[in-house]
């Protein structure tokens, strides 16, 4: 690579690693996902996007929708709640006096100029604005709402896509009711983007027959061809070029995933104290250097699935009469191997395997434990979901497969291991959950 004069170098972090922002040097537009989500923004359709964390979702909507009106979930947030803080965005508030299974009826209202003036621009009039002196002030302004009418029309006036992340934060009654009320927003010409995290295929119309024909599905997976091109893409704008064995272990300890991959690039390239474009060419083998990218990693995230572990354990310690269940139901489930997490883990293999460990463990109790499991694990924010279960398919999958990094290293007791141990000494019952 030719450096021009004076032409500033480019850092390593701007090429490989992790960011809030989209590498481009970097990015891979796989199986031209861009160009086939950009064809679906122009039509008359819902977007479903999903794939496990760090999977590029986010690189990904930025890439193809840089100013969406973006609103992200937490588990306990309810439909209204996507409504109200969607519109806040757009300097609207929204306030709801009553709801039922179909319907809602409340208040909407603005103090900030950018929302007096899209209010006023849906409602065809400019009452919100006087003129003195030539100069334009505002004054509050507010109308009642019945309907999804008035809200899907300040969305369409404010020119942005509606954008919910971390759609599988949501209850499954709550996904359920947003899913109906996706075939409104349709017929008012609303289209939204729906990111998140779920392994059967169109969800949205399981949640929602009427969705038929409404919304577009995309699942962002990662292929080892498609890995490599990140390597093949940003080594040469570093002046670096990868060995094959180095690459083969890279994407091989990536799990299919490229939040993983570019972390663990990144991490072996400052073990090798590269930082920045080199001058003349670079060839990049040290497995060596890998491997300590990956215990370095795996150290850093100890905090994260300890918290898992304690969250996890003091939800089980919660549950009355069940706590033997929960336990062998996650020793089970932690112990299953790296492809199964990946694919699906069944009811039947986790039954099989705790029924061994306790044989007095009923399918109906495992299966309603498994249906909680998601509760057990946020913070007090609603975050940090790491095992999702999905109750059509009845099975376990792992949403953040940093996990089956983290465990390959860590050599830390689980501490339902524990709980197992102390439900046995109460002689806890195990036909009930």
């Amino acid at each position: 690579m030719i450096v021009l004069r004076g032409q500033p170098k480019k850092k390593m972090h701007e090429v490989f690693g992790v960011s809030n922002e989209v590498l481009h040097d970097s990015y891979v537009d796989r199986g031209s996902l861009d160009s086939e989500i950009a064809r679906f923004l122009e039509r008359p359709t819902h977007i479903a996007l999903r794939g496990v964390s760090k999977c590029g979702k986010s690189w990904l909507r930025q890439s193809v929708l840089p100013e969406a009106l973006t609103v992200q979930c937490r588990l306990g947030k309810t439909t209204i709640d996507i409504y109200r803080e969607s519109l806040g965005k757009l300097d609207v508030r929204l306030e709801v006096s009553s709801t039922s299974q179909t319907n809602f009826v409340g208040k909407i209202e603005a103090s900030a100029e950018a929302g007096i003036h899209l209010i006023a621009k849906v409602k065809g009039r400019a009452s919100g604005e006087r003129s003195s002196g030539g100069s334009i002030t505002t004054e509050p302004v507010s109308e009642d709402i019945n309907d999804l009418q008035m809200i899907a029309d300040l969305i369409i006036a404010s020119g942005r896509r509606l954008v919910i992340e971390d759609f599988h934060y949501l209850s499954l009654a709550e996904r359920k009711k947003f899913a109906f009320d996706l075939k409104t927003l349709w017929d008012y010409g609303v289209f939204v983007v729906i990111v998140g995290v779920w392994s059967e295929q169109n969800m949205l119309l399981y949640l929602n027959p009427d969705l038929s024909g409404r919304v577009a599905e995309v699942a962002i997976v990662w292929t080892d061809t498609d890995l490599r091109a990140i390597l093949e893409k940003g080594g040469p704008v570093l002046n670096l070029q990868f060995s094959e064995e180095l690459s083969d272990r890279l994407v091989a300890d990536s799990y299919e995933n490229a939040g993983i991959f570019q972390a663990l690039v990144q991490g072996t390239l400052d073990k090798l104290d590269i930082r920045e474009e080199c001058d003349s060419p670079v060839f990049i083998a040290s497995l060596d250097a890998l491997e300590d990218a990956e215990l370095t990693y795996a150290e850093q995230l100890n905090p994260l699935y300890q918290g898992f572990a304690q969250r996890v354990a003091s939800g089980i310690r919660t549950r009355a009469n069940a706590t033997g269940i929960y336990a062998h139901a996650m020793a089970a489930v932690l112990q299953s191997s790296d492809d199964e997490l990946i694919r699906g883990l069944s009811l039947n293999k986790i039954y099989a395997e705790a029924h061994r460990r306790e044989p007095r463990i009923q399918k109906g109790n495992l299966r309603t434990v498994l249906e909680k499991i998601e509760e057990l694990q946020v913070d007090e924010d609603g975050r940090g979901l790491i095992l999702s279960y999905n109750a059509s398919q009845r099975e376990v999958t792992i949403v953040d497969r940093q996990l089956l990094l983290y465990r390959r290293f860590s050599t830390v007791r689980w501490p339902w291991e524990d709980l197992i141990s102390g439900a046995e000494a109460d002689g806890e019952r195990y036909d009930s959950a």
